[in-house]
Parts: C-alpha cells; structure tokens; sequence
C-alpha cells in the first residue's frame, strides 16, 4: 500500500532559482569535469566522486585522464595501473567498476556511452543517481537526481522545523523546480549553494533519513584490503605469510580480506603468492 506524504509547496519557484543561481553567477566552482560535455571524463568524475571529497577528486583526475583518455584505453589498461592511479581515492572497487565499464561501453556500444539512464543503469558500479547524473551533465537530460549537497539545500530552505525528512519529501519540490532548459547548470548551481551551507557549518544533511555516519577508517578491514592492495603494487608477488608479517594483522584476517579481493576480481592467486590481477 502506497502511503501519501504532504510536502511543503516552493512560494515561488523563479526566485528559488534565482537565490541558487545568484550565488553560482558569483561563486560556482570551476571544476575540470564541468569544462567538458565528454560523457566518458563526466562518468569517470562521478564514479570518483562517490563518497570521496571534492577535493581528493581534484588531486586524482585530470592525471587518470591523461593515462585512459577514452573507453578504450582504460578497457585496455592492466588492472594494476588502473588501481595506481585511483591509489589515495578509496573505495577501489568503483576503479575495478568503471574499467569494466569501459570494457562494456567498448565492445557493447562502439565506445560511445548511451545517453539513456536505463540502459547507464546496465553497467557496473552505476547506480540510479550516478546514471542520471550522467545524464544531467553530459546529455543535458531533465531527469530528476538527488545527492547530499542537493538534500542540503532542500533541507535548510523547506524542512528546517522537521527532524527526519526522506528523500521522497525533496523529490517532488526537486521535480517542481528543476530548469528543464538547463538541467546541467541547474544541478551545479545547486550543490555549489549546499557545498557553501556546509562549509558555513551547516548539517541539516543529517536530518535526512538516509544519512549514515561513516564507520572509521582507521582498524577497518578497508583499511587492511587498501594495505593488501599498496604492498602487492609496490612488490608484485606476495605470499600469505609475508602480508600478514609485513601488515603486523593476524593471518586470519589477511586470509579473509584477499578471499574477499580475490572474489572481486582484484587479486589472483599463484604457487609463490598472490598478485593483482592482469
């Protein structure tokens, strides 16, 4: 059974639209994925963006671009160079992702990504907000999207005497007041306005009922799968014993985090130790 949800009404769209887009005329950030319409460098900036901060982004993106310009380079791209350049970004498996990606785009589609965000929604590692956001910026499609820096604005401006307010509350003053003639400035216009909240101390993001505090990084079996992945860049072939010395982590828990890279593709196994995967 479908259960109404009442949500406040925006008074007046076309100044909603004007406070937003007067702050980006005058503070919108000129990021590198924004000089582009190239839906190939716009997938690689969202797949990088995922739970990683902006400015870690900056630091990685134009050098993985200068190394895979294209679909076909990064499809063609060993796994270990893949993972070398995303080093320092986290969460690998969005690299194994978009290289696999690559590879379907490649063969599947002529090396051109599909401007549909059904057929976006087929490929690895693409989630329905990444998808349409790709769809957003590169295909300047209407769809309608939401990320932390989009609750932000919604929250602070339409929610601010509520304590728990759910993506589907936003979605529908999100769909009223998006500009369909523009979709892709309209989007950077908005985080930039909730980048700027948050950077003046605002929260309100953790009133929505999706937020989830990270759980540390520090002791974390991520940390001991980047260790794992650091010490077989750097050396090539490692054996069992010699990571769990080398780590100073019990031998168990090395054995259960590369039967987990293993599984996953990023490791393979050989009689004098385990390797990445080629």
């Amino acid at each position: 059974m479908c259960t109404t949800i009442s949500v406040p009404a925006i008074p007046d769209v076309e100044a909603f639209r004007e406070l937003i887009y007067d702050h980006y005329h005058r503070h919108g950030r000129r990021l590198p994925w924004r000089m582009t319409r190239d839906p190939y460098r716009i997938l690689v900036s969202e797949m990088m963006l995922q739970q990683t901060q902006v400015e870690r982004v900056l630091g990685k993106y134009e050098d993985f671009i200068g190394a895979f310009p294209d679909f076909p380079s990064l499809a063609a791209a060993p796994v270990d160079r893949v993972l070398l350049l995303w080093q320092g970004l986290g969460y690998n498996r969005r690299a194994l992702w978009l290289r696999r990606t690559a590879a379907v785009v490649t063969g599947e589609f002529g090396g051109e990504l599909p401007p549909s965000v059904d057929l976006l929604l087929t490929l690895p590692g693409i989630g329905r907000a990444s998808a349409s956001a790709v769809a957003a910026f590169a295909f300047d499609m209407p769809v309608v999207f939401i990320e932390t820096n989009i609750r932000t604005v919604f929250i602070h401006l339409f929610f601010s005497d509520k304590g728990h307010v759910s993506d589907r509350e936003i979605i529908p003053l999100l769909d009223a007041s998006l500009d369909r003639a523009d979709p892709r400035k309209w989007y950077y216009a908005l985080m930039d306005y909730g980048s700027m909240l948050k950077g003046a101390g605002e929260r309100v993001h953790r009133k929505s009922t999706g937020y989830r505090r990270q759980s540390p990084f520090k002791g974390s079996d991520r940390q001991v799968r980047s260790a794992v992945l650091k010490v077989l860049l750097r050396e090539g072939t490692v054996s069992e014993a010699a990571l769990a010395q080398v780590l100073g982590e019990p031998r168990d828990r090395v054995q259960k985090v590369l039967a987990e890279l293993k599984n996953e593709g990023f490791i393979s196994a050989r009689e004098d130790g385990f390797t990445i995967t080629s």
